[in-house]
């Protein structure tokens, strides 16, 4: 008698589920709300155009890099096993460790409670503390303190787990369309900036000296706009011929991402003076409230928060296959590893994604956990990049359907745009950059005992 083989995933996911993986995870709330940041870093607006410009073109530079290693790759988990492949399995294994406990889980909760907080506008309720714990575990050592909005982000991250588990098919077809609706609010909002209202009165575009210190840090705040771009990868193992699909996904959708920033941001400052960018809180609805009043700012917000819910949506479709891709390999938890024979889902792996975001939700921390990180990731990122060139020569054999332009150009401009990053972090953020690659260090003991597990 066989053994009954064990269920796997299913390669359910087209070419638009792909690409709308990609696009609707990148935009989020970051085209909304990061243009006052750049304006005030960069000081003018030549300059946060520019910055548009180097941070869409180095986050495509990564795409293209990432596009010849899902192609050459395509298995669950993303990064995970590019990094496993080209440096061995303890880099990859400190992927899955970061992602699943720090980066992915805390930019989950973080777009849940982002979601709730625009939900704000119509429900003020939402904001109101129910319950508080009087001792110093809130954010900045404060008391913790308990929001019903915090109880509808947790509600709907499990509503969204839910629907992930029950099908990557379904999780896809809704990813699709919501990323669909949300381009089509963006581009009424861009259109309308650029076609519509009064433009600003002529005015000095520039508002501070410039400094380079500026524009590493309005480049990091595009960078964390253009974040995402990277996730179509983690699901290659459920996407319908990943050897075509995937690099389309990947350079499509971060170019159509790039093109429309760079409109929003020039329907932005068509409308509003750099000063007015600077000084509001939301220049997305700042514009159209000057151009329809309020219900201009009633639609940004209802815009936002599908945005929101997209990269919500993605980001736990795809998050969830690296805690699983590791589980796999024998250096996660076992159960972590198991295929749902009903549904070809990791339900496993969903749940404790979701169960820990939720729990980061109720904490308010994970904005902490994700400025730790930061530093951590990019080394990362620019580790994958870098293993382009490392399998080209590590694995000449290893089959490549899509072979990157511009090789070795593109993955080396990546690498060195990802390590002035590295660089302006550690010099701007020491204490966060070293707390970050402790909290990574402190993955390492689990990674020996696993790696142990597999050998008894």
């Amino acid at each position: 008698m066989t053994d009954k083989p064990s269920p796997e995933l299913k390669r359910d996911l087209g070419a638009w589920a792909a690409a709308a993986i990609v696009v609707g995870t990148v935009i989020g709330s970051g085209i909304f709300l990061v243009p006052r940041t750049m304006i005030r870093e960069a000081g003018s607006v030549e300059l946060v155009a520019a910055v548009w410009v180097i941070g869409g073109l180095l986050s495509l530079a990564g795409a293209l890099s990432y596009a010849e290693l899902a192609a050459a790759l395509p298995e669950a988990g993303g990064e995970y096993a590019y990094l496993r492949e080209a440096y061995g399995p303890m880099w990859g294994f400190i992927y899955s460790w970061t992602q699943t406990w720090v980066a992915k889980s805390g930019s989950i909760a973080a777009m849940a409670t982002g979601f709730m907080v625009y939900a704000g506008n119509f429900f003020p309720g939402l904001d109101t503390v129910f319950y508080v714990i009087p001792l110093p575990l809130g954010p900045r050592g404060g008391p913790l303190e308990f929001r019903y909005a915090q109880l509808l982000a947790i509600s709907l991250i499990a509503a969204l787990a839910w629907l992930n588990y029950y099908g990557v098919k379904l999780g896809g077809r809704v990813q699709v369309a919501v990323t669909a609706t949300e381009v089509g609010l963006i581009g009424f909002i861009v259109l309308s900036g650029l076609t519509l209202g009064s433009p600003h009165a002529a005015a000095s575009s520039v508002i501070a000296p410039v400094r380079f210190a500026g524009i590493i840090a309005a480049l990091v705040a595009a960078l964390w706009a253009y974040d995402g771009w990277n996730n179509a990868g983690m699901v290659a193992s459920e996407v319908r011929d990943p050897q075509r699909n995937l690099p389309r996904a990947l350079i499509w959708g971060t170019t159509a991402v790039m093109g429309l920033y760079l409109l929003a941001n020039a329907a932005y400052f068509r409308i509003l003076s750099a000063p007015q960018v600077a000084a509001g809180d939301r220049p997305a609805a700042d514009m159209m409230r000057s151009i329809f009043g309020d219900w201009g700012a009633t639609a940004v917000s209802v815009a936002a928060m599908i945005s929101i819910f997209a990269a919500l949506n993605g980001s736990i479709l795809s998050g969830s296959r690296v805690p699983y891709a590791a589980a796999r390999q024998g250096y996660f938890f076992p159960a972590v590893g198991r295929v749902s024979a009903r549904r070809h889902t990791p339900g496993a792996a969903i749940l404790m994604l979701t169960a820990w975001s939720a729990l980061l939700t109720l904490s308010g921390k994970f904005d902490d956990l994700f400025n730790l990180v930061i530093f951590a990731s990019w080394i990362l990122y620019g580790m994958t990049a870098a293993a382009v060139i490392v399998l080209r020569v590590k694995r000449p054999d290893l089959p490549r359907p899509y072979r990157i332009l511009g090789y070795p150009f593109v993955p080396v401009a990546f690498v060195l745009g990802a390590l002035v990053l590295v660089v302006s972090t550690a010099i701007e953020r020491p204490r966060e950059s070293i707390m970050g690659v402790g909290l990574i260090a402190a993955g390492l003991p689990f990674y020996s005992y696993w790696k142990r597990r597999g050998k008894v």
